[in-house]
């Protein structure tokens, strides 16, 4: 048929509407225009279906995303707990198993640089 499911869904509008508007009484492929409403009718009900289901996972993923956020918030608030402890601190295992640099392994972040000396031939 089409290669595409809105192609499809345009194609059996058009035999459709085409069958209804200049040929409503005549029978084809073996089927009234009633019978064949009948048999088009499941294929609108999966896409129905689809329409329902693609709402619903954006509404699920809107959710998910709302509650990563506070979540999120959460973790800040944890994280934050352990660097205040005082017995575990930003240096501490826990810190890193959370997935943070110890303050012990980061670097400075200073380079210098050796100066290149100019050359003398």
């Amino acid at each position: 048929m089409a290669n595409s499911p809105k192609e499809a869904e345009q194609k059996m509008e058009q035999v459709l509407n085409a069958w209804r508007t200049l040929a409503a009484d005549k029978t084809f492929g073996g089927m009234t225009l009633a019978q064949f409403e009948a048999f088009v009718a499941t294929s609108r009900a999966k896409r129905q279906l689809v329409a329902d289901l693609n709402t619903q996972l954006a509404e699920a993923i809107t959710a998910r995303e709302q509650s990563d956020d506070v979540v999120e918030g959460k973790i800040k608030l944890v994280v934050a707990g352990v660097q205040a402890d005082p017995d575990l601190g930003p240096n501490s295992a826990l810190y890193q198993e959370m997935g943070y640099t110890r303050e012990a392994d980061r670097k400075s972040g200073l380079h210098r640089s050796k100066r290149k000396e100019p050359d003398t031939k």
